[in-house]
């Protein structure tokens, strides 16, 4: 399971969502979970299905991988629709099912089903962002949207936010590893109640709490060898800038947002 996190890997590649600006690339993403939760039509979540596909297929991204995903968040998935079909109420002519005080109307349902389509394409919306985006792209793209607030505080915001993604799968592979180790000493993660699983990963979070510390402590040593004196004076070997290619990404992205908008109002 701790290996079908995505979210803060990057794949190398030399495609047309590869070379687009860092910024086009973060602020598209926000306006795509904004464009997620205007639509309230299934075949609006039909246009998002077509663009990510098409992310996919440009980007060169295995499928597979996105999808793979997908899988640490099948139980949020499920939990949401769960409460969402029983939560919701509707009108008598609505109710699809009545036992007892258990009432599921068609609203619940039409809810549930949103918010499932809203949380995966939110995943694979922000897995594409971090996997045709390098880490320092990632880095110098926040700094420059979060530059308004102050150059040296958006420099400290956005090395914090992109050391934090950088390390989501370092730190998977190293709870992999852990649990692998205290399973053949005997540990067991998987039977018992909340209360037992609770208590059977203390063994994990003490070891991953002291490797936690010791990359820190090694990420901060090297960045002190290497001089690093955080934003002041700071020049890049690569400029931003926006081109053509930003200019149409902008253009593809408007067509879907404005759909979105106007499936909201008609």
């Amino acid at each position: 399971m701790m290996k079908d996190i995505t979210i803060g890997q990057y794949i190398p590649g030399n495609s047309f969502v590869h070379k687009l600006d860092p910024r086009t690339k973060i602020l598209i993403s926000l306006l795509f979970i904004v464009s997620l939760f205007i639509m309230d039509k299934f075949w609006g979540y039909i246009l998002v299905v077509a663009f990510l596909a098409a992310v996919i297929a440009d980007s060169k991204v295995p499928a597979r991988f996105i999808l793979k995903g997908l899988k640490p968040i099948i139980f949020l998935v499920v939990l949401t629709s769960i409460i969402n079909i029983f939560m919701i109420k509707g009108t008598p002519d609505t109710l699809l099912f009545h036992f007892g005080f258990i009432n599921i109307y068609v609203e619940g349902v039409r809810t549930a089903v949103f918010m499932a389509l809203r949380l995966i394409f939110l995943v694979v919306g922000t897995s594409l962002l971090t996997l045709t985006t390098s880490p320092i792209e990632l880095t110098d793209g926040i700094e420059a949207l979060l530059r308004p607030i102050g150059r040296e505080l958006a420099h400290e915001l956005a090395m914090m936010m992109t050391i934090a993604l950088r390390f989501i799968p370092t730190l998977m592979d190293e709870t992999d590893k852990i649990m692998k180790a205290q399973k053949a000493r005997g540990a067991d993660f998987e039977t018992g109640n909340i209360i037992q699983k609770a208590k059977s990963l203390i063994p994990l979070l003490v070891p991953l709490f002291i490797s936690s510390f010791r990359r820190a402590d090694e990420l901060a040593i090297a960045m002190e060898a290497r001089c690093y004196r955080g934003g002041a004076g700071r020049t890049r070997m690569k400029k931003l800038q926006f081109t053509k290619r930003d200019a149409k990404a902008w253009a593809i992205f408007a067509v879907l947002f404005v759909a979105s908008i106007l499936i909201r109002i008609l």
